[in-house]
């Protein structure tokens, strides 16, 4: 198979960046001790200097006192990157900042997507289902838009729809739903912001599964573009990990591919069986938790058990009421000493959501996840999709989107038979394809993540897995859970007006009056 690259070729461009990253590092090395603040202009100013600065900084690398080299930041403008190689690589882990252009919001065009390397007699199929998917999203739109229309019109049955002034409303939460059914390989534009330390370890892992080719081609030209820059930087960067020496490579190399396929289809039902109906599961909770930070908040606040029960010491912090931090725009919780303690509490949940909006989950980066190698939970003859609530409330909708899928399915599956890698196969999944993954993280970054997304202009879907998990939080923790809201709701407890922040955006449901578990929405 062709490996010689993708068409078009990722963008990559270093738009703002320290003024000499690798001074920089040596100089805050040489500071921890020095008995006074070493600059960069110290480590360069002459000769012996800067034999000494190439020392250190050798040293201190290959000792694994990284933290130097995490001063130095970058920021990059990428464009035609797939939604692929976002999700499995520049978006997995914690350490980067990111602005990307929003399905949601910005209709997709139909030229804007990345084709593999393939031969010239697979190719044209592989147009074909890319086409066949951008068409589908189009047609998809004009299917919803009176379903969308009807919804609308009982939320605010005051307004008339038909105005101009709602149409923007109106093809926005048309183009929310309709881009399940785009392809992975759909690019985006965004900025991205990294440390040196990030660049370093994107360098040293930038092939390893879902998009290996795409992931070193990015990461090749965002190393490329800090050494223009500064030559030195990089000068201790290591050689990549080849995609065959990783683990997970390691592993399915050591398995025949009938057994990986019978592994797959026995892990899906065994999966979805656990799962139920739930978005999200809650598969494990430390017991303790509610006591954990009830005891927590005595020992911030120098108090007995018998002088502050555990009830009034969760109320004390959780209660928008009494803590004013959770008025704010800002997230202080970290910051705070007494909202601290809401680190506490620990919860791992089972999730089933779809690429799209897992792509939005990944982003609340403090509760990480084990997300999967893509391909291994992909089954050519079984259509495997996640469909959104408004498609289902539409037979018509209903009948074209399942029909899509099994069009790209498929064609998926005739790649396959041809020879294609599962890596290229891989862009055509549709955005609805489920991501089955294990996430954890403590209370006090859950409580961010459940505030924002349990707000009904949230997309439905992780709206939806939200209120799963909020729910059975609740039953295990009935004192933390009545704080558990979205942001009207806790606006609304602390007296705060208006209760919704969202101005203009107001969804046009009084959330604040229902229970969580009382939580229902179609758009």
């Amino acid at each position: 198979m062709n490996r010689l690259g993708l068409s078009p070729e990722p963008v990559v461009k270093l738009e703002n960046y320290f003024r000499d990253p690798f001074d920089n590092a040596v100089a805050t090395a040489r500071t921890c001790y020095s008995p006074r603040v070493v600059t960069s202009e110290d480590v360069h100013k002459d000769e012996r200097a800067r034999r000494r600065r190439d020392e250190i900084a050798e040293s201190i690398y290959k000792a694994g006192h990284h933290t130097t080299i995490q001063h130095a930041t970058f920021q990059f403008i990428l464009d035609k990157v797939s939604r692929q190689c976002i999700w499995s690589f520049l978006h997995s882990h914690p350490f980067y900042n990111s602005e990307q252009v929003s399905q949601r919001y910005v209709e997709v065009s139909p030229e804007n997507f990345t084709v593999p390397p393939l031969d010239e007699n697979i190719l044209p199929l592989y147009l074909e289902t890319i086409r066949f998917q951008m068409e589908a999203y189009k047609e998809l739109m004009g299917i919803l838009e009176p379903v969308i229309r009807a919804e609308y019109e009982k939320i605010f049955p005051y307004r008339d729809s038909n105005e101009k002034r709602w149409a923007s409303a109106l093809k926005k939460r048309a183009q929310e739903v309709a881009r399940y059914v785009l392809p992975v390989a759909t690019h985006a534009h965004l900025y991205h912001t990294v440390s040196g330390l990030t660049l370093h370890r994107y360098h040293r892992l930038c092939e390893q599964f879902d998009a290996p080719l795409e992931q070193r081609l990015v990461v090749g030209k965002m190393v490329e573009a800090v050494n223009e820059v500064d030559p030195l930087f990089f000068s201790q960067i290591e050689d990549v990990i080849p995609l065959e020496k990783t683990p997970e490579h390691e592993f399915f190399a050591a398995r025949t591919a009938e057994g990986g396929l019978t592994d797959r289809r026995a892990f899906l039902k065994e999966f979805d069986a656990q799962l139920g109906n739930l978005t999200s599961r809650l598969a494990d909770y430390k017991v303790n938790g509610q006591a954990s930070m009830a005891a927590a908040v005595r020992a911030v606040l120098g108090l007995t058990a018998e002088s502050l029960p555990e009830e009034e010491a969760l109320d004390l912090v959780l209660n928008p009421a009494k803590n004013p931090y959770f008025g704010e725009a800002l997230n202080l919780t970290t910051l705070g000493k007494l909202t601290r303690t809401l680190s506490h509490p620990h919860f791992t949940f089972q999730k089933k959501i779809s690429h799209t909006a897992d792509s939005q989950d990944q982003r609340h980066r403090m509760t990480p996840a084990s997300r999967p190698v893509l391909y291994r939970q992909f089954v050519a003859e079984r259509p495997d999709f996640i469909t959104p609530t408004l498609v289902r409330v539409s037979a018509e909708a209903t009948d074209f989107y399942n029909r899509t899928m099994e069009t790209v399915w498929k064609n998926m599956a005739l790649l396959l038979n041809k020879g294609v890698e599962e890596e290229f196969v891989m862009y055509l999944l549709p955005n609805a394809f489920p991501i089955r993954f294990y996430e954890s993280g403590d209370l006090l970054n859950h409580h961010h993540k459940w505030t924002k997304r349990l707000c009904y202009t949230a997309q439905e879907e992780i709206w939806s897995m939200c209120r799963d998990e909020v729910t059975q939080v609740s039953r295990v923790f009935p004192e933390i859970g009545k704080y558990l809201l979205p942001p009207c709701g806790l606006r609304s407890l602390a007296g705060t007006q208006p209760y919704c922040p969202e101005g203009d955006r107001f969804c046009g449901v009084p959330v604040w009056k229902l229970p969580v578990e009382e939580f229902e929405r179609v758009i």
